[in-house]
């Protein structure tokens, strides 16, 4: 049975943040942002990228970390983007302040 997307990352409408396949959705990066890319959750561990503008994440499921002030206020979850790749939710428009995937671990 093949999965279809709902709408592919980066083709949807401008005014959405997140973009739904049957299971993962996407978020918009805050705009104007490059973001950096982690290798855990927190300040403290390398960068191993850096998204460009414009960018849409999956979240895989998130964990707490490092406190960080972003566009969407002050955060200590980190969400998982990849395998062993986290970004501060405070850059990452989900509409909420708590979990919107589950915890990692």
């Amino acid at each position: 049975m093949s999965v279809e997307p709902v709408a592919e990352p980066g083709n949807e409408d401008a005014g959405e943040a997140a973009v739904t396949t049957q299971s993962l959705r996407y978020y918009a990066v805050a705009p104007d942002v490059r973001l950096n890319v982690r290798s855990g959750p927190g300040t403290s561990y390398n960068i191993v990228r850096v998204l460009s503008y414009g960018a849409k994440v999956p979240i895989y499921c998130q964990a707490p970390g490092t406190t960080v002030t972003g566009p969407y206020g002050t955060s200590k979850l980190w969400d998982n983007i990849d395998n062993g790749e986290y970004v501060s939710d405070a850059y990452v428009q989900t509409g909420s302040d708590g979990y919107v995937a589950p915890r990692c671990g």
